[in-house]
């Protein structure tokens, strides 16, 4: 029996199809073999494998074999392997926050819409395990730090290759990364430093610095609250400013359809205040307040700290998560964790409004080496035929967008100007998107079609074709993290989106 699978298999490359169906014929035993396999990985990098198990089809997912293990030295990971519908190619999903979770359910999730596209794909805990807002684990600790700047993505991309040799007998022919976030950030650094890791990357909301992001966190949070640490919006409040903001530059794009086109027209809160209009209106101290977060953080001498400004108009209803409205401010554990143990050493016993702008950014720096990913130098990813896609949305709270505007504006310098840069990069601002996904703009984007349409077909994305979605969850109410397609039926007022233009 063995023999004539052999031979089967054989006969399926010379006609050059995929294995994949000769393998299947006894999939419970190639998923069981796997923790057995050789991987063919550098001595440096082993990697274990922990599990694997055949997971019967279920809706519209296939079956699968999903494999769990990790890499060294300490990067756990989960890989879904279609048993019988695989594309031929790797799809690695890049995490959010401190990461820290791979293979619970709503990670796992990242999967999803690869797995159905018939990717084999991975994603790692980035080499630690916690909540997506807990940093502890980077205190004092230089190795998490190290895998969590880059190593365990590189291992990781690595390791699933492997792992698709072996179960497939035949390495994937098309390598793709999406993340968002910090996500994005995994993506650019891939680029950067890794150039053959990946044909196609999805860079979303990137965090491009991990110092300035910090940073920008600091800021918004002191701005928005008292000495005392009572917020100085409410719900009420905020949503008067950003109906004022929307009112004021709706119609800077030319046309009026509820979204901001172009935030970076001139907009003053103080048009909203209680002695300039009746009814729902700022207060001095609420106007003072939000001029502070459209600027973004500055040292005491007024210059900018770093070059992701601050928070643009329209992205208001996202400045909620700073504010202690109800309960604790959602976005104070992560930012206050990723500043006091990720990006710095500065203990658990240091809080935001100790912060100094004159003094401490030189101490955020430090470990910027490790994680940033503003190197603007991608030759050696463009001269392997490597396409890489930013996107941004333009009400980001939590990721400013300008990071993404400014180191666009960089590569295409360092490039050779647009056309040489639009050849393989290209950058997509999303209008009413907030961070990675939602808002009021039409966010949800194939960006996996157009990625495989670039780099296989050699079509570029001139335009990405965009719509709301409503409610932005799943069919059992888990929240997507990253920005998948609207479902059947929840399309509304299709948008082609076009890619960003230097001038």
């Amino acid at each position: 029996m063995r023999h004539w699978l052999m031979v089967l298999l054989l006969a399926c490359l010379a006609v050059g199809a995929s294995p994949a169906s000769a393998i299947t014929t006894d999939a419970q035993a190639a998923c069981a073999k796997l923790p057995t396999a050789t991987l063919d990985l550098p001595a440096e990098m082993p990697a274990h494998i922990l599990s694997s198990e055949l997971i019967a089809p279920s809706g519209s997912t296939t079956e699968l074999c999903r494999v769990r293990g990790y890499v060294s030295p300490n990067t756990h990971f989960q890989i879904t392997l279609p048993a019988s519908s695989w594309n031929g190619k790797f799809f690695y999903a890049g995490c959010t926050g401190s990461c820290g979770m791979a293979g619970e359910s709503l990670w796992a999730r990242e999967c999803d819409y690869p797995t159905a596209r018939g990717y084999a794909c991975i994603l790692s805990d980035m080499g630690h395990r916690s909540g997506a807002g807990d940093g502890l684990w980077a205190w004092r600790n230089l190795e998490a730090k190290l895998d969590f700047a880059y190593r365990a993505t590189h291992r990781t991309a690595l390791a699933g290759k492997a792992i698709v040799s072996a179960f497939y007998a035949q390495p994937a022919k098309r390598s793709y990364f999406m993340g968002c976030s910090t996500g994005g950030r995994q993506g650019l650094v891939s680029a950067q430093r890794f150039p053959e890791d990946f044909d196609g990357i999805i860079a979303g909301a990137p965090v491009i610095s991990e110092a300035g992001t910090s940073m920008s966190f600091v800021w918004t949070l002191n701005s928005l609250a008292r000495a005392d640490g009572s917020p100085i919006f409410d719900d009420r409040s905020l949503a008067t400013l950003h109906r004022g903001a929307v009112a004021a530059l709706d119609a800077a794009d030319g046309r009026k359809d509820g979204v901001i086109g172009n935030p970076l027209a001139a907009f003053d809160p103080a048009t909203l205040g209680c002695k300039s209009k009746a009814g729902d209106c700022l207060t001095a101290e609420q106007v003072e307040a939000a001029r502070k977060v459209y600027a973004g953080p500055v040292n005491a001498k007024g210059q900018p700290v770093y070059f992701g400004g601050g928070f643009l108009p329209g992205s208001e209803m996202g400045w909620r998560a700073f504010l202690s409205i109800g309960g604790p401010a959602s976005a104070t554990r992560s930012g206050t964790d990723t500043t006091r143990y990720i990006q710095s050493d500065f203990g658990p016993g240091w809080e935001a409004k100790a912060f100094d702008f004159d003094r401490d950014p030189d101490r955020l720096r430090e470990y910027e080496v490790l994680y940033s990913a503003s190197n603007p130098d991608l030759r050696a990813y463009r001269g392997r035929g490597g396409k890489l896609l930013i996107y941004h949305g333009w009400a980001d709270a939590r990721v400013a967008p300008l990071n993404s505007v400014d180191y666009y504006r960089a590569v295409t310098r360092t490039m050779g100007g647009p056309a040489s840069t639009e050849a393989f990069a290209r950058l997509v601002m999303v209008p009413g998107m907030e961070h990675c996904w939602g808002g009021d703009g039409r966010f949800a984007i194939d960006y996996i079609a157009a990625m495989e349409d670039w780099v296989e077909r050699d079509v570029a994305p001139a335009t990405l074709r965009a719509a709301h979605r409503s409610p932005a969850t799943t069919s059992d109410g888990a929240t997507f993290i990253q920005s998948f397609p609207a479902p059947a039926g929840s399309e509304s007022a299709v948008e082609m989106l076009p890619t960003y233009k230097v001038q």
